[in-house]
């Protein structure tokens, strides 16, 4: 198998070409090429590599071009001298903005047929990730069949169905609508994610009490109410706080707030999604795997006041975000 390595000598990142190879007796790595330190001349470098390797770089091309979109975007991230931010670890931020970079320069200069392609293919992803997150017991190749051919997974409840199929209505409808960002957007989504799930649309009316949870919902009489803050709060820092901390917050708050009788989670994490795609940053997935971690980051800022957001609040949510950020975007929109 081939793959880019990197090795850091005095601050410099050198880059090579390396091989692996399974034998009998373990895993054997030979460097076969010297790729020199400039991420963004690795290409043509790679066109030198000997033609007795050509076979393994074309299996691996893939990653290969993963490795180096990642360095060449993050070199530049690093060039651009961006501003250190309170909330998020300067290497995660780096790799957030390295992923915007060629999110902007790049993925939003397709084609729209490539685009939309891309996008679905994200979303099948998304859908299947947040949905599960909330008990959908779908699995990702059935979400793929059910969301790509329209074909219905056997021995499934039909809102599991609807739930992934809404998912993919609502993205959209975001993506081609572009509407602004208020509570009647928020109704909006919400309405379609519960379509054919839950009659009770609108925020609840009664008080609930949010399982697991260290925190205490909204009163249902002061739901309305809490929500005007959240958006009083959200036009009031959206140009002040990080692109990345400003969705995550307001993900929290809205989550705390839990305006609705079913659906708060996957609304808030569609609502970051757009808010995220307003400011330039692509969208991100959130994954099964890491629901611990996630919930955790959620929990550590359930003390800050709906119209405040400190740092020590959410340092831990803005940085998981950038991280899951800098995993899930060259998978997604690399194409």
């Amino acid at each position: 198998m081939a793959y880019i390595y990197k090795k850091s000598i005095n601050g410099k990142t050198y880059y090579y070409l390396r091989i692996s190879k399974r034998t009998k007796t373990g895993v054997i790595t030979k460097d076969i090429a010297y790729l020199g330190n400039d991420a963004g001349k690795i290409y043509d470098r790679l066109k030198e590599i000997p033609a007795k390797h050509k076979e393994e770089i074309r299996k691996a091309y893939r990653n290969i071009k993963k490795a180096v979109e990642s360095e060449h975007y993050l070199a530049i991230a690093k060039e651009a001298k961006i501003k250190q931010d309170d909330y998020i670890e300067p290497v995660l931020l780096l790799k957030a903005e390295a992923a915007k970079a060629h999110y902007n320069s790049v993925f939003l200069k397709l084609d729209p047929k490539t685009m939309h392609e891309a996008y679905h293919n994200f979303l099948i992803e998304f859908a299947y990730n947040t949905t599960s997150i909330e008990g959908n017991t779908i699995t990702l190749p059935e979400a793929e069949r059910l969301l790509k051919e329209n074909l219905t997974p056997k021995d499934r409840e039909p809102r599991e169905i609807f739930d992934l199929q809404n998912t993919k209505k609502a993205f959209f409808y975001l993506i081609e609508e572009k509407p602004k960002i208020n509570e009647e957007i928020l109704a909006i989504i919400h309405d379609m994610l519960i379509e054919n799930i839950d009659k009770r649309k609108g925020y609840r009316m009664q008080d609930i009490r949010v399982f697991k949870s260290h925190f205490d919902a909204s009163p249902a009489e002061y739901v309305k109410a809490d929500i005007g803050i959240l958006f009083k709060w959200y036009e009031a820092n959206k140009s002040k706080l990080h692109p990345l901390v400003i969705s995550a917050a307001f993900h929290h708050k809205l989550e705390k707030i839990h305006p609705f009788h079913d659906g708060n989670g996957r609304t808030g994490r569609m609502m970051m999604n757009y808010m995220l795609m307003l400011f330039g940053y692509p969208p991100v997935i959130i994954p099964k795997k890491s629901r611990p971690d996630y919930l955790n980051a959620l929990s550590k800022a359930d003390k800050a006041k709906l119209d405040e957001a400190e740092p020590k609040y959410y340092k831990e949510l803005a940085n998981y975000l950038a991280s899951e950020m800098a995993d899930s975007y060259w998978n997604c929109f690399l194409v």
